[in-house]
């Protein structure tokens, strides 16, 4: 599992306090009987321009100006290559049912970096990794509040997915550096 072992970084707390709480406590209007997910999606330009928004907008910009600096760092260190081709921030939270499972997928090639910050419950089902689509070598990146899982795409390497863990609707950040430039050499 090459990708896996270069390509994750993994850093706890990575949210201050307030504004990791602030998350957790938004009123989402969220109903999971469905057996599905939700997402609410919110993204802000490189000139701190907030494009779309579902939540408060002052939110986003908080987000994007107190981690901004940070993302940029880790996307340097793994993918040196894609920094100069950032657009755009998205903060998307995904409110997952319980017993909802997403397919292996490897993202989008307009995402640069992607990064999952767990938000609640207090404990839940991680992310998981694979060296293939149909699930060899799985890992998973162990569920843990205010956690943040990084990695930078790479085409036909990047194998994850999630799911709710049969108790509890699980909340996410999904923090990705976008470009409008795709570039197929990832």
């Amino acid at each position: 599992m090459d990708f896996f072992n270069n390509e994750v970084e993994i850093i706890d707390n990575f949210l201050s306090k307030e504004d990791f709480d602030e998350l957790a406590n938004l009123n989402l209007n969220y109903k999971s009987e469905n057996k599905t997910l939700k997402f609410f999606h919110n993204k802000i330009n490189s000139e701190s321009e907030v494009i779309e928004s579902s939540i408060d907008p002052s939110i986003v910009k908080k987000l994007q100006k107190n981690y901004h600096k940070k993302t940029l760092g880790i996307l340097k260190r793994l993918s040196p290559q894609k920094v100069e081709l950032y657009d755009y921030s998205d903060f998307t939270i995904i409110a997952t049912h319980k017993d909802y499972k997403f397919p292996i997928h490897d993202d989008i090639p307009n995402k640069l970096l992607s990064g999952i910050i767990y938000i609640k419950p207090e404990k839940n089902l991680g992310t998981l990794f694979f060296s293939t689509k149909k699930g060899g070598d799985k890992k998973e990146i162990e569920w843990k509040q205010n956690r943040g899982v990084f990695f930078s795409r790479k085409e036909k390497e990047s194998w994850h997915t999630y799911q709710g863990d049969g108790i509890s609707d699980r909340i996410v950040l999904v923090y990705t550096l976008n470009t409008k430039r795709i570039h197929n050499d990832s």
